[in-house]
């Protein structure tokens, strides 16, 4: 059997990886991410995911490697993780009573194989008053997040709704990613 390896630290990929049954090593990309200006959203995640596969793969050629990177997008502004506090409430007032777009993309390397694809999906948020706002800032969540909010999490309670794959929002669209690695010899419980 192959030997699949998650480029990424995330705990929420880790974790989606493994509910699904995969066994694989965690092997962190320590590139720096870097996004041409003026691209589209969907080029840009699939650009990092790919950079971040790429920089695992070159150390493991005889791997299947998983890259990925999920962005939020709103009124054509690519919101990132929070820089400090202030910069949350800024994205946090942004995305309040609106809907934005969350988009992955994943990247599957290995010897004959290279897929790139992403997923998006809509969410929409409540109406957040400046107080809901600061106390959710105050529980730190924010500040490792893109857009400053975790669905998984504490800021599940600022969605109204979601049109699209909940997966994909919390960092993987894993019934698409569980595809593409069946199709490249990697399986879990059920693909």
């Amino acid at each position: 059997m192959k030997k699949f390896i998650l480029a990424s630290a995330s705990p929420r990929r880790k974790e989606l990886l493994q509910q699904a049954g995969y066994t694989f090593e965690i092997i962190p990309s320590t590139c720096e991410e870097q996004v041409p200006e003026g691209l589209a959203p969907k080029d840009i995640v699939e650009g990092l995911a790919y950079q971040k596969a790429l920089d695992v793969y070159a150390l493991h050629p005889e791997s299947i490697v998983l890259g990925a990177d999920t962005i939020v997008c709103f009124d054509g502004e690519i919101l990132g993780k929070p820089k400090d506090k202030a910069d949350a409430r800024r994205m946090l007032k942004l995305l309040s009573g609106q809907t934005h777009e969350v988009r992955t993309g994943f990247a599957l390397l290995g010897k004959g194989v290279e897929f790139v694809s992403s997923e998006a999906a809509m969410v929409t948020f409540f109406h957040l008053s400046d107080e809901q706002i600061e106390r959710y800032i105050a529980t730190g969540e924010p500040m490792d997040k893109a857009g400053a909010y975790g669905i998984q999490g504490k800021g599940a309670v600022l969605v109204r709704s979601v049109l699209g794959d909940y997966f994909n929002v919390v960092g993987l669209p894993i019934a698409t990613v569980g595809r593409a690695l069946a199709a490249v010899g990697i399986h879990g419980d059920i693909l």
